[in-house]
Formats: C-alpha cells, sequence, structure tokens
C-alpha cells in the first residue's frame, strides 16, 4: 500500500471480496451439535440495480449474521430472486427482449453490487423463482394443495387492471388503484383459481397471539386484516312483484335495527337476474363495473345506488317497510351481499341516506347527551340504545348486541355468527411472465391435472409479447397437450407472483433438492426462520401468504411440523431524501440539482429554479433516490455501511445526508490511522503494569455491544465505536502494556467486524490475529462500577449529583458533601436535624 496512514478501500476491499470468493468463507457450515440462526431478509425483485433500501435492509441482516457466526451458531444467510413479474414482462415488450434474458442480466448486475457491501452471504444456496427448478415444485405444491381440496376454481368477480390487463388480488389495490400502473381497477367477471386461506381465518388470528418477536403494530395490520366480526345472520321478509320471499344479510349492529331505513344488496346479488333487461339497471350496472371489489375501492367511490321496487320489514318493528336499493358499495362475498341501512349510525349509510332522501333515526345517543340527535353526520360511536322500545336504556354496543341477538334467536329470524373480512386468495393472473399452472381441461371443459412425470410445465420460448391480452392464450402450440391419450389443452393463467415469495425461505433450506421442493431433515433443523427483517409494507401481503402456505403443507400432513414461518420479525424503516420539481412540474434527481445561494438550481439551466419538496422514502417515480453502486465507488462499501446504521434507529427512516456520508468515510480514515499507532505501540513491547482501565473499557464496550445488537440498537453501537475511537486515542497517551494493549485490541476489533467487515478483516489480518476468531466474553471482575452517582438532597429536593467510590460510607460522603461549591448557599451557618443515608443511592440531609 503506497500510503500506509491512509485507508485505501478500493484495493482492500476488492481483496477480502476476492478472497470471500475463493474461499467460499460464508457458505454454511453445519455442525448439528451447535444451535443454528436463520437470518432472511427481503426476498428482491430484479429490477436493475440495488437502492438505499436494500443496502439499509441487507445491511441490517448482514451485522446480526455475522455477530450470531462469531457466537458459534451454525448460520443460514442467504440470498435470491423473486424473479417473475410483470414489470420483467413490461420491458421486454418494450424492448423486444426475452423477459428472462432481462431478468437474469438484472440479476447478474444486482448480484455484483451486493457483493460490494461485504455481505455474508452463502451465494452457493441462491434461487431464483424464474429457474425451472424451482417452479417445478412450485407446481408440485400446488397439485399437492389441489388434492387436499385448499385449490378451487370458480367465477367470480375481480379486481381487473385496465393497463396491466391483469387480475389483482384485493392486496394489491392501494386507494382504488393497481399497485404496479396506478390505474383505476374495475370490476370484471371471470373464472379463477383461488387458494382457500379462509379456511385457516381462525388459525391464522389466533396464531398471531404466539409471535412474540414480532412488531405489535404488524399484528395489529394483520389482525385487521383478518378481520373476526361477531354478529348474526338474519332474514328479512321482502315484499313486491318478485318471487323472493327473503334476503338474508349478516351484521354486526342488529341492536340498530330500530334505526333501519334501508336495505342494500350487491348488484351481483341473485336478484339481479330479474333486472337484466332494464335498461337503466345494466347502466347502473356498468357504472358499478367501473369501481374495483375491495372495500377500500368502493369506500372512495361515489355511493350510487338503483331502487327497486321491493320493500324489506324490520324483524323487530313489522308495521315498518322501507325500500331495498342495489348498492355499488355492497360486496357481494361479504355477508350474503346484503347489509341493513341505519344512516344514524354508519357514516356510508348516512351519505346515501342523504343523497336518496331516506329516512335518518337516531338510535344511540353519547352517555353524556340526553337529548342527542344525528343532524350533519352518523354518530358510530358507543353509547346509550334511545327509540328502541325494549332496547332503550342499554349500553352500546356491549349489552345492546348481545341482548338484540338473544330476541332474533327466541323469534327465529336470526342466529349467531362469526364472520371474517378475509376473503380466498385468487391466484390466476393473465400473463406469460409467471409460474404455469399445472392444469389443462379436455374438450368438455373438465379440469385434468398435469402428470407428476410431466412436470415442470415450461414457458414457450419466443413468444409473441406484443398481442393483446395474455400471451399464452395466443400461442396454440403451447396450449395444446396430450394426457392419458386425450387432446386437452392447458391453462393459460399463470400464478399470481405472491405464491412465488411463499414458500422460497422453505426452499433455502435443501436448494439443491430436485425430488421436492424441501428436504424434511433439513427444514426441521433450520426452520423457523429465527430473524425476518423486511419493510413494513409486507406486513400483510407477503407475511399473511407465508403463513398460509405453512398451514396448508401441515394440512393432513402429520411430517410436516411447523405452521410459522418466520419466529422474530424485525421491520425496518426507509431511507429518504428529499424532492425536487422544474419549473414544468417535472420530478428531477439529486444528481441534476445543484445549490446556488439560497436556492436550488437545474444543473443544465442556471436559471431554471427548481423547487424543493419534502423529504420522503426513495422512490424511482419521484427520482429522489440515490445510487448505491456511486456511493460505494466513492467512499467504500465500510463507510456506506457505517452511514446507513448510524443516523437513527433501524426501525425509523433514515435521512440521507451527503455529509453525514463524508462523516463515515472519514471515521474509516481515521480509525485506519489509529490502527495503524496501535500496531506500532505494540510492536513496540511496552511491559508497563497491568492496564486496569483498559480492561474495564474493553469488558464494558462487548457488554454494550452485545446488549445493543441483540436489541437491534444498531445506531447506539456506532455511537459505542466514536466512543472507543477517542478512548484509545486518548489512552495512547499513557503508560502502556503491549500485552494487554494487543489482547484487548483484538477483541474490540472482533466486536466491530459486523459494521466494518473489510477494514477490521485488513486489521486482524495485519496484527496476525488468529483468523479462527469468537465473540469476546466479559469478565466480570471488570464489569463492576468502582464508582456510581450519588443523589444529594436538601429537605427532599435534589440539590447536587457527587460521583464518588462505591460502598463509601456516610461519614466519607458527607466529607464530599461539605467541599461541594454547589452546597455551600444550602449548608453554611445552618444547623443540620438529620441526616438520611441510602447506600450507594442517596443522601438527604434536613435542615
Amino acid at each position: 500500500m503506497e500510503n500506509n496512514n491512509r485507508y485505501n478501500f478500493k484495493v482492500i476491499e476488492n481483496k477480502w471480496q476476492k478472497f470471500w470468493e475463493k474461499n467460499k468463507s460464508f457458505k454454511t457450515k453445519i455442525n448439528k451439535e451447535k444451535e443454528k440462526f436463520y437470518c432472511l431478509e427481503m426476498f428482491p425483485y430484479p429490477s436493475g440495480k440495488i437502492h438505499m433500501g436494500h443496502v439499509r435492509n441487507y445491511a441490517i441482516g448482514d451485522v446480526l449474521s455475522r455477530y450470531k457466526a462469531l457466537q458459534g451458531y451454525n448460520v443460514l444467510h442467504p440470498m435470491g430472486w423473486d424473479s417473475f413479474g410483470l414489470p420483467a414482462e413490461n420491458a421486454a415488450k418494450q424492448n423486444n427482449l426475452d423477459p428472462k434474458d432481462w431478468t437474469e442480466k438484472n440479476i447478474s448486475v444486482m448480484k455484483s453490487q451486493l457483493k460490494k457491501l461485504g455481505l455474508s452471504i452463502d451465494w452457493d444456496r441462491e434461487i431464483s423463482t424464474c429457474n425451472e427448478d424451482y417452479y417445478k415444485h412450485q407446481q408440485l405444491f400446488f397439485l399437492e394443495l389441489y388434492e387436499k381440496g385448499l385449490v378451487y376454481r370458480k367465477e367470480n368477480f375481480v379486481n381487473w387492471d385496465p393497463v396491466d390487463e391483469t387480475v389483482l388480488a384485493n392486496e394489491q389495490v392501494i386507494d382504488g388503484k393497481g399497485w404496479r400502473s396506478g390505474a383505476v381497477v374495475q370490476r370484471k367477471k371471470l373464472n379463477q383459481w383461488f387458494f382457500n386461506i379462509s379456511k385457516f381465518s381462525d388459525d391464522l388470528l389466533e396464531g398471531l397471539n404466539e409471535l412474540t418477536n414480532w412488531p405489535n403494530k404488524v399484528k395489529v395490520m394483520q389482525q385487521n386484516w383478518i378481520g373476526k366480526s361477531f354478529g348474526c345472520e338474519l332474514n328479512f321478509k321482502i315484499e313486491g312483484d318478485l318471487p323472493v320471499d327473503e334476503i338474508k344479510c349478516f351484521t354486526t349492529r342488529p341492536d340498530t335495527l330500530f334505526g333501519f331505513s334501508f336495505l342494500a344488496i350487491s348488484p351481483d346479488h341473485p336478484i339481479s337476474k330479474h333486472y337484466e333487461n332494464d335498461p337503466d339497471f345494466i347502466k347502473f350496472k356498468d357504472e358499478c363495473s367501473k369501481t374495483g371489489t375491495t372495500e377500500e375501492s368502493l369506500a372512495m367511490a361515489e355511493k350510487i345506488g338503483f331502487k327497486t321496487n321491493l320493500k324489506a320489514i324490520n324483524p323487530f318493528e313489522e308495521s315498518e317497510k322501507v325500500p331495498v336499493y342495489f348498492a355499488n358499495f355492497v360486496l357481494m362475498d361479504y355477508g350474503f351481499g346484503a347489509v341493513f341501512g341505519c344512516p344514524g349510525h354508519d357514516q356510508r349509510d348516512f351519505d346515501f341516506a342523504k343523497k336518496y332522501n331516506l329516512n335518518i333515526k337516531t338510535v344511540v345517543r353519547p352517555k353524556d347527551q340526553e337529548n342527542f340527535e344525528v343532524k350533519t353526520e352518523a354518530f358510530p360511536g358507543e353509547g346509550i340504545i334511545i327509540n328502541s322500545e325494549f332496547l332503550n336504556g342499554l349500553k352500546a354496543p356491549d349489552q345492546s348486541v348481545v341482548k338484540a341477538i338473544e330476541i332474533l334467536e327466541e323469534r327465529k329470524i336470526g342466529t349467531e355468527k362469526i364472520n371474517f373480512r378475509l376473503k380466498d386468495w385468487g391466484v390466476s393472473r393473465q400473463r406469460y411472465w409467471g409460474c404455469p399452472i399445472p392444469i389443462a381441461y379436455d374438450e368438455k371443459g373438465e379440469i385434468k391435472t398435469i402428470p407428476k412425470d410431466q412436470l415442470p410445465v415450461k414457458l414457450p420460448k419466443n413468444i409473441n409479447l406484443n398481442c393483446k391480452g395474455n400471451p399464452l392464450d395466443n400461442d396454440e402450440n403451447w396450449k395444446n397437450v396430450n394426457i392419458d391419450g386425450k387432446k386437452c389443452y392447458r391453462e393459460t393463467d399463470t400464478l399470481d407472483t405472491f405464491v412465488d415469495s411463499s414458500w422460497y425461505f422453505l426452499r433455502f433450506c435443501s436448494p439443491k433438492n430436485d425430488k421436492y421442493g424441501f428436504d424434511l431433515d433439513e427444514i426441521n433443523y433450520w426452520m423457523p426462520v429465527d430473524q425476518y427483517i423486511g419493510g413494513v409494507e409486507h406486513a400483510i401481503l407477503h407475511l399473511l401468504y407465508s403463513r398460509f402456505f405453512m398451514r396448508s403443507l401441515a394440512y393432513n400432513n402429520d411430517a410436516f411440523k411447523f405452521k410459522e414461518p418466520f419466529e422474530g420479525l424485525f421491520t425496518q424503516g426507509m431511507v429518504c431524501h428529499e424532492t425536487y420539481k422544474d419549473e414544468n412540474n417535472n420530478w428531477l434527481s439529486p444528481e441534476e440539482v445543484e445549490l446556488s445561494g439560497k436556492h436550488y438550481y437545474v444543473k443544465t439551466n442556471s436559471s431554471s429554479k427548481v423547487t424543493v419538496g419534502p423529504s420522503e422514502s426513495m422512490s424511482k417515480s419521484k427520482r429522489n433516490v440515490i445510487d448505491p453502486e456511486n456511493i460505494i465507488n466513492n467512499y467504500g462499501a465500510d463507510a456506506v455501511r457505517f452511514f446507513i446504521l448510524s443516523d437513527s434507529p433501524p426501525e425509523k427512516d433514515v435521512q440521507w445526508s451527503e455529509q453525514g456520508m463524508l462523516s463515515s468515510y472519514k471515521f474509516v480514515q481515521k480509525f485506519w490511522g489509529l490502527h495503524q499507532k496501535i500496531k506500532n505501540k505494540i510492536e513496540e513491547k511496552h511491559n508497563g503494569k497491568e492496564d486496569i482501565v483498559l480492561k474495564k473499557f474493553t469488558n464494558q464496550l462487548i457488554s454494550k455491544i452485545t446488549h445493543n445488537l441483540n436489541n437491534f440498537s444498531y445506531n447506539v453501537i456506532i455511537a459505542n465505536m466514536h466512543e472507543t475511537y477517542n478512548f484509545l486515542h486518548k489512552h495512547l497517551e499513557t503508560e502502556l502494556n503491549s500485552d494487554d494493549l494487543s489482547e484487548c485490541y483484538k477483541k474490540i476489533l472482533i466486536i466491530f467486524s459486523p459494521v466494518l467487515p473489510h477494514l477490521i478483516n485488513e486489521c486482524l489480518s495485519e496484527m496476525n490475529y488468529d483468523k479462527n476468531n469468537s465473540w469476546p466474553k466479559t469478565e466480570k471482575k471488570y464489569l463492576e462500577k468502582t464508582n456510581v452517582d450519588y443523589v444529594i438532597q436538601i429537605n427532599g429536593k435534589k440539590r447536587s449529583l457527587i460521583n464518588a467510590e462505591k460502598d463509601l460510607k456516610q461519614e466519607l460522603l458527607f466529607e464530599l458533601v461539605k467541599k461541594d461549591k454547589l452546597l455551600d448557599k444550602y449548608l453554611k451557618d445552618i444547623s443540620i436535624k438529620k441526616i438520611i443515608f441510602v447506600k450507594n443511592r442517596l443522601m438527604n440531609i434536613l435542615i
């Protein structure tokens, strides 16, 4: 190295990357007498380049994996690619490429970038969901679940993305729009394949109680999504000129039936067949189709209705008859596709009633308002039942719901019932670049499973992607297949990519097994994943589906003993940056912007002023991204890791800062300079007395960093490292013992190595320390504090704090009190009545 005082990160990081490649240092070594630790970060989509979100996510997991390996655990820290999906198909269309070629090129680029970060990943276990040796097993799982009755096909209204021309799961519709395209989602009726996730609704809900190492906010999100509701089913008698005697409905608030002013049914309710030739109803239904099928999209849409000539009779007051409407906000797959409207106490019903001039009756009042009446908005809160005859005076909803159900059951017009919001998972997707569904249909349209010896069903090559709709639907050669000597045609839908990512953690345990998706002995050792690290955006989609998949494999299978995939869950925060727009309201990247005086300008046009927006999580759509590869090339991987862990707790968002990045780089350089000084001091062979101060500091540092690693307090670890630098820099000025310095410095280097692997490995190598290092243990005698803080009170009020020797006697502490200048004004010329002394804690002087 040309200059030993400067840390040449490009040389050293490249050296260690080559060393790890050559020696397979991170290949998982298994000694089953040891404890295991399975660490898993988010499953990345190969979009082309890593981003700072990747850097933060994988840096957190890498620090933890290295720490556990040093503690002597068998560590499984793998990496794979969630590589099917529409972006690859769309990119291939636009650039006249094969999706597989586009995807594999991106994987190659991202893999090389991740390696530069010095991640302790076992690349021998690398998987990719678009590889046939992965999706072959997924197809086997599909057939296994089909045989168990957990997969079925039915015609159903679905969320249709008109831009991507594919079906979306409810979870993929955000604010009524497709999660990728941003297009307003529509309703469309299609034959679809479904996973019967609702079969496990209660089990998925109850299982959350066992996940003690999950953040509570994530468990609440899953609880709300599963949505367990206590209520009742009831039958409304119907009058009118149609052959309809009653309409069944589920409600959680039967206690508000005296406020009933309309009955709303889904546009897809069986009764709708009687109106299918009515031009006004057809027009109404077309309007409904412009809205998606999720509760969120319906909640956002304008409430519209179509009035029938039917009347519904109030079961609590048979003389009261209310109109029946088809309404766009009622889902057919929830509560029998019918809800009773109580506009006084539900805002959606209130808005609908106002629009169609329906009666609004108050039947619940706040506890502290005797003469309450609903006027400008619904009152959905707790209170007291009023205007409801035999329910009057009951507390709502605690007492009133139970009483209402009791009366409905007595009259045999209602039944207590538990309902769930969670619906079955539609997994059919109308696209090419996905896992083929291993199903075919004979000439009569009957389902035929693809024989297992014909798996995998491979995607055809050289397909025309620029056709309308699903490319597979237009490939006649691929569609036709012979099963048991009969002509059949393949299912052309492919599986939702969330299926691909709902079991990958099992494949990592035995990625080379070609007979089945996993080896049972291997998953019995490695599963469940000890620590999963990912963004909170996966709290519903990925985590819920993974939990379902484990249960589906365990269903009727005594050999599979797991229900939960992830024992520990940590949700890291986002990496954020300011946003920029030019004068035409176009997004600008940070590289296109420069600061001149007090204002930002476009670099290519010094007169074009830039509007600076709020700091938001880095996003390609808003262009507020920083390229990690450029930062690594400029500052080095260790400095990047140091910065990304330093600014805030890992569960919080971190603000990108060029100054912060520069400071991290400077720390790496400073530490390298300090290392050279320490090395020289050790080589000088000083034989001073035992260095108690250094040993105490080192042992307390080991204790602190171990605690902070166990608690994900990574930003505090960075503070510990700064503290250590300052201590060592100052301590080198004192009388030294070279043996003690060497012993303690080695321990310090080891506990720093998870954060700065390249720098520390070079330091350890230069010092010729044993390469088979382990996490240092603390010596208890050096952890005991010799000094404590004594609180000094005058008449019970704190007036000073004295740091003094532990176990000090009252008389000696009082001598120190008399010397404390802060206490002079209180004790001068004053007679002391009494002294209250608590050992190692306080002295209260009563005057």
